[in-house]
């Protein structure tokens, strides 16, 4: 019997080098070329194929058409060879249909990445052409007037051309010349946008109301990255930036501590001038330094002649009412020697409250009639409590009895409540909590309840929001390795480069981190790395920026001090570490869900981790929690997710249901968490209304 042979003939024409160069063909596991290259080791019976068709009555091979003859060299194999052939035809048929489907998958991801890398380049490309502008010496306000320009230029345009009247081109004018400064933000890449695509835009700006852009300046103690030690820091510089990407203009006035963190400020300068500002009686000469920090202006004030802030610490000394009562006053007596008049003074909790009564008392009449207040709130349970003679040191009058009753604290009448005055002399007030209702925190006040309750129509709610730039995977700058909910593969790069660099041995160990904030029990902390441990996790503890209280870390360090390589302790914050922390835990430790800002527990949600408390609430506590959170959409999620949690439950939930655990971790990464969300809305309300007022 003869041997088989394989004959393949066909019509088409050969492809060049260069054809072939171009073609990509998918590498898969057990793909067409594998089937081939194996069937190629085993005995097969003779089959020949040939690639034919019929044309115009002749017999000459072309491309249109196939025909799959069969030649039996002997009538013992036909029957044998038959089934054969239909085998391989088969499979060979099926497996090019798999890889067909393969192929347009793998076409449409492609199409989708991109997409976005268009619009990645689309971006990066304004990016450069603003930078370019700047280092040719063109500032940028340059480039947004350049579109102010031409917007004018093109309604000129269709005018002469007849698409609209002169009554509506003036109009656009009149709007346009109105609302200046959201113009760049409304009309973006118009020289690449026809006429009546224009047209459109415009005619929809007309139509729209547009409320005059804000000038915010907030008076605070804190500003993260430049000086934290609580939540107020984040909050400020969160709505900060989304106030004022808005369009709107945002500065920050904090006093220059000695421990401030430079690497936040951009652009930091020393004024060549000083200023002075009243306090103790006398008039005290201050410095002023300027610079920005994520686009925000910041404005530090640094007394000469006083040591207020030339300290360790931000806060936590016996004088604090005295070196905030001063920053308070320098930082009024600043802004109207600057010659500023903002719609908005923005003061944070009692340490900057004391600017309200102040303001009204002096200020308003020294040109700042039109300014109003918004005092925020992130704990009411803290207040500052003085002697009513201090107020003389800022230049209050503690005789009038219409102040001493709307400062007076209402359970030790002898003594002002700094806290208290901020709520009644400010226009609104905004109480910071993710978890709970207005009437809630009311009457959990304790000796502010009263007040609270007589000014509740002027009282809102607002939750913490996150901030979107600088906490997202996806744009993370700290990470070896981006990712998303969409594309997880980043995160386990993560993982290991932050096993490499604590010296954690590599492979699957699951990872628990820990963001101390010097609010979770000692106690159950220990507990929780007994936990850890025993189910072979690497446990990760690092001090909070700006903590206050003593090192957390450090006493862990003490108590596990015999451990092996499993547990790492950092006792000084690490912005790189942190995001490298979040990035590559599979589980973060919350002190509890009932911090009003959730900030440690959003962030674990947006890296894809399992945020897990420590401080378990009492039942109290969680029926609270319920009926609160109905309005809160990220802390309702967050409680009835991980609410009931243990630690434990969490490493076996990951060791025995990974694909359960995946896909939840892929749910929260998608929450919108951003301040530009409800908590803007909110302020945006807030600030419109009583810049009416």
């Amino acid at each position: 019997m003869e041997t088989t042979r394989l004959v393949i003939g066909a019509a088409m024409p050969a492809p060049s080098i260069s054809q072939l160069r171009r073609r990509h063909f998918p590498h898969r596991r057990g793909g067409a070329h594998c089937l081939l290259s194996a069937r190629a080791a085993r005995p097969t019976f003779l089959t020949r194929c040939s690639y034919s068709s019929k044309g115009d009555g002749n017999s000459r091979e072309s491309s249109s058409t196939v025909r799959l003859d069969v030649e039996d060299s002997s009538d013992q194999g036909t029957s044998l060879a038959n089934e054969q052939r239909k085998g391989d035809i088969y499979e060979l048929f099926s497996q090019a249909q798999r890889n067909i489907l393969y192929l347009n998958k793998q076409r449409l991801l492609t199409m989708e990445e991109l997409k976005k890398l268009q619009d990645e380049n689309t971006f990066l490309l304004q990016e450069i052409e603003a930078l370019e502008a700047e280092v040719q010496g063109v500032p940028l306000e340059a480039v947004q007037q350049s579109t102010f320009c031409e917007l004018l230029l093109r309604i000129d345009i269709m005018v002469i051309s007849g698409m609209i009247s002169m009554q509506e081109a003036s109009d656009f004018r009149e709007k346009l010349v109105n609302n200046r400064s959201v113009i760049q933000g409304t009309f973006s890449e118009i020289h690449h946008k026809a006429n009546t695509e224009l047209l459109s835009e415009l005619r929809l700006f007309l139509r729209k109301p547009i409320e005059k852009p804000l000038h915010v300046v907030h008076i605070c103690s804190e500003l993260d990255p430049i000086a934290s030690c609580g939540s107020m820091s984040t909050y400020v510089a969160g709505v900060s930036c989304v106030v004022q990407g808005k369009g709107n203009l945002v500065e920050v006035i904090l006093p220059k501590y000695t421990s401030l963190n430079m690497d936040g400020i951009h652009g930091l300068r020393k004024a060549d001038t000083e200023y002075e500002s009243y306090f103790g009686g006398i008039w005290h000469k201050n410095r002023i330094w300027t610079g920005m920090s994520n686009g925000v202006g910041v404005i530090l004030i640094e007394p000469i002649q006083l040591s207020y802030f030339s300290r360790d610490m931000l806060c936590g000394y016996p004088d604090d009412f005295e070196r905030f009562s001063y920053f308070s006053r320098a930082s009024l007596d600043y802004i109207v020697k600057s010659g500023k008049k903002p719609d908005i003074l923005h003061i944070h909790n009692w340490e900057t409250a004391i600017v309200a009564p102040l303001f009204w008392d002096i200020f308003a009449q020294q040109g700042l009639e039109n300014t109003r207040i918004l005092l925020t709130c992130q704990d009411l349970n803290y207040q500052c409590l003085e002697d009513p003679n201090k107020l003389e040191m800022c230049g209050l009058d503690p005789r009038k009895l219409h102040r001493a009753d709307r400062l007076q604290d209402p359970n030790k009448i002898h003594l002002v409540n700094i806290l208290k005055g901020g709520i009644v002399y400010s226009n609104k007030v905004v109480l910071m909590s993710s978890i709970h209702s207005r009437d809630v925190i009311i009457q959990g006040s304790r000796q502010l309840e009263a007040t609270l309750t007589a000014h509740k129509e002027k009282i809102l709610v607002a939750s913490q929001g996150l901030d979107g730039e600088l906490w997202d995977p996806s744009k993370d700058i700290y990470l070896p390795q981006r990712y998303s909910a969409n594309d997880i593969e980043g995160k386990s790069i993560c993982r290991e480069a932050l096993k490499r660099r604590l010296g954690f041995r590599t492979g699957s160990s699951i990872i628990v981190g820990c963001i101390c904030d010097g609010y979770s029990d000692i106690h159950n902390l220990k507990e929780a790395v007994h936990v850890a441990l025993r189910r072979s996790a690497q446990v990760i503890f690092m001090e909070k920026l700006g903590s206050l209280k003593k090192s957390t870390a450090r006493a862990l360090k003490e108590e596990f001090i015999n451990l092996d390589d499993n547990i790492a302790f950092i006792e000084e914050y690490d912005e790189t570490l942190a995001h490298l922390i979040y990035a590559g835990s599979d589980i973060i430790l919350c002190s509890s869900f009932e911090d009003p800002s959730l900030q440690i527990a959003m962030k674990a949600i947006k890296y894809g981790c399992a945020p897990v408390q420590i401080n378990f609430p009492n039942d109290e506590s969680r029926q609270s929690q319920g009926r609160d959170c109905r309005n809160r959409v990220m802390s309702k999620y967050i409680i009835s997710t991980y609410g009931e949690l243990s630690l434990l439950q969490a490493l076996d939930s990951f060791k025995n249901d990974p694909s359960r655990w995946d896909q939840q971790v892929k749910d929260g990464m998608v929450k919108g968490l951003a301040w530009d969300a409800e908590c803007y809305d909110l302020h945006w309300e807030a600030y419109s209304s009583i810049r009416k007022l």
